[in-house]
């Protein structure tokens, strides 16, 4: 299973359940190589056991691989951890880091003797290791190298019969108006690269919180998820949504390189709020925002909820990100904006106002009915000085709280 983004959000958690199903009692191992190098890689491992634990419902194991282990005996345990795994997971970090530490190491063999008799389940930056070639996301847009490829496992690539090159995030929009699909790479620096390839080799681009799963017992690709798999060859597209079957030998076919140059064609896509707590959090203000103006009490306690209960399903996941500051940042307004509201009253003043109001304007039409000119003048004087307008029409006299 290959996925884009998304490996311990909300919304891969049914993606997750139904391949470790098929796992069984095997064993479920964590492999947290990818993100090794941060000095938060504990935490980054904790809040996923969490996730497999609380969300899916499966315990799993960590297997550290940080770095190859100096120690014979911690090296063996973790050969043997592997070894013993139905079901292999690695997610977010650097590719480039990964690959590194798994050179000239049985890793990489263990990975692919697991497709034979087990589950690997690969996202992110460990999805960009099983290629022919793999890109060094991070130094590409981070540190600004140019643009080409590195080396990968070349795992798929004997699986599918045709060299293969993986990219997740293919969607990605973090960009706003400059181009980050692709993986961060954008149309452009994807088409150089490209252009480096072998002839004959396949882009694989799976986009956010969407996964493929590869059976290699039936020889399909399933695409289940929130987005698309695309199948790209020499600039061509072909999109593959989710729902969607494919049998293996047609996954090259459909993009056999055209006559002449062919542009891709896919459109960016948005922040979804199914597929990112920042976006979840800016649609669940514009409700709060509604329900405000709107002075409906119960909607803004629905949203204020609504958010607190999406921040709590989101923080498992092992993105580095500053969103969920953000989202908590929302709700701290919320609760703001909610206290200034309960503060000057969130029922209209009209409806509080009325009972009085109607009865100083009888007592106001009883003296404009006796001439008393005085007495009138003052009441409409004093409830202007209490912020009531009073407006006589030839309906009657009509009023509302000043500035209503």
């Amino acid at each position: 299973m290959i996925m884009g983004s998304g490996e311990t959000a909300p919304t891969m958690v049914k993606p997750h359940r139904a391949i470790l199903e098929r796992v069984g009692d095997r064993k479920a191992v964590l492999l947290d190589t990818p993100y090794g190098f941060q000095s938060n890689a504990d935490d980054i491992s904790a809040r996923a056991v969490n996730y497999f634990a609380a969300s899916v419902g499966r315990h799993v194991d960590v297997v550290s691989w940080r770095r190859p282990p100096a120690d014979t005996l911690v090296r063996e345990r973790a050969l043997s951890g592997l070894r013993e795994a139905g079901w292999i997971f690695a997610g977010p970090g650097s590719p480039t880091y990964t690959l590194r530490q798994w050179h000239d190491t049985p890793v990489p063999d263990l990975i692919a003797g697991k497709l034979a008799n087990g589950t690997v389940c690969f996202a992110s930056a460990a999805a960009l290791t099983l290629g022919s070639h793999t890109v060094p996301v991070y130094e590409i847009y981070k540190a600004g190298i140019e643009p080409h490829w590195v080396p990968g496992l070349d795992l798929v690539s004997p699986v599918l019969g045709f060299p293969s090159v993986v990219i997740p995030h293919y969607d990605n929009a973090e960009g706003g108006h400059h181009d980050t699909r692709y993986c961060y790479l954008g149309e452009e620096r994807l088409t150089a690269m490209e252009a480096e390839l072998p002839a004959d080799t396949v882009i694989l681009g799976v986009d956010e919180h969407t996964a493929v799963l590869f059976d290699l017992s039936t020889r399909t690709a399933t695409v289940t998820g929130n987005g698309r798999f695309t199948v790209r060859r020499q600039g061509r597209s072909v999109v593959h949504p989710s729902g969607s079957v494919i049998e293996f030998a047609a996954i090259p076919g459909g993009a056999a390189a055209p006559a002449g140059p062919v542009k891709a064609t896919v459109e960016p896509a948005v922040l979804s709020p199914d597929t990112s707590l920042k976006a979840a959090a800016d649609a669940l203000d514009d409700r709060f925002g509604a329900a405000l103006a709107a002075r409906d009490i119960d909607g803004c306690v629905s949203a204020l909820l609504d958010l607190e209960q999406v921040i709590v399903d989101w923080a498992a996941d092992t993105n580095v990100s500053d969103e969920g500051e953000q989202a908590r940042a929302v709700l701290r307004s919320m609760v703001v904006r909610l206290g200034e509201l309960a503060r000057v009253g969130a029922r209209d003043p009209r409806a509080v106002l009325e009972p009085f109001v109607s009865l100083l304007l009888e007592f106001r039409a009883s003296a404009r009915e006796a001439r008393d000119w005085a007495t009138s003048d003052r009441v409409r004087d004093r409830l202007a000085a209490a912020g009531v307008e009073v407006r006589d029409t030839p309906a009657g006299p009509e009023w509302s709280p000043a500035g209503l």
